[in-house]
């Protein structure tokens, strides 16, 4: 689970005079090609960094971990999640704010939508990425109990916050797997009516607005 994201790079080293590739998302977008071409445990961090054209120093400047690399900019796009979801309303409902800030923040432009699966798909798909992965989804949930605990005046680490924040990564979890087995399914579609499903129960479960 995501973020937009750039689109791949493709595999293969740069052009002779071509500036080389440095940013997070593009070394990022470039590694998930190589990893869907080669496989993920077959290609080496320096594999990555010579299709780069960086030193595999100056990759791990970027990523402190081959396993961190598909995630792009995952770091930056929570903070986007955080302010996104501090500048709803506090007249909207918590499960309304919800499900807005869900979809918004699985919104995939349609000519980044192809790159955005191979990601997930290696995400959800590769063992050796598991671990990595709830470590992710660990600070993903965390932003979202945040929020919900801000709303009903409880710590974020309480248990009710908490069950929301999982409630949300189920729904949004559960979209993705639905449309990397169902390629002409539709993302936001998918997103936005696991999230309402979700936003039904947050409200049973609060009572408040």
């Amino acid at each position: 689970m995501t973020a937009t994201t750039q689109q791949d790079a493709g595999p293969g080293r740069a052009a002779p005079g071509r500036r080389p590739i440095s940013s997070r998302a593009r070394i990022s977008a470039l590694a998930i090609g190589l990893f869907t071409t080669r496989g993920f445990e077959e290609t080496s961090v320096d594999d990555i960094a010579e299709a780069a054209g960086i030193a595999r120093r100056t990759l791990f400047r970027y990523y402190s971990s081959k396993n961190e690399i598909p995630w792009g900019e995952f770091d930056d796009h929570l903070g986007e999640l955080r302010g996104l979801l501090a500048q709803i309303p506090t007249d909207i409902p918590m499960a309304d704010a919800l499900v807005d800030a869900l979809v918004v923040f699985n919104r995939v432009p349609p000519e980044e939508l192809e790159n955005h699966r191979r990601r997930m798909s290696l995400l959800l798909g590769v063992p050796a990425l598991q671990a990595h992965s709830m470590i992710m989804y660990a600070d993903w949930r965390h932003v979202i109990a945040e929020f919900c605990a801000a709303r009903l005046g409880l710590d974020e680490n309480d248990h009710l916050p908490q069950t929301i924040g999982w409630l949300c990564l189920g729904a949004a979890l559960a979209a993705y797997e639905q449309w990397l087995a169902n390629p002409d399914a539709d993302l936001e579609r998918l997103i936005s009516d696991g999230a309402r499903t979700v936003a039904t129960g947050v409200a049973s479960l609060t009572r408040v607005p």
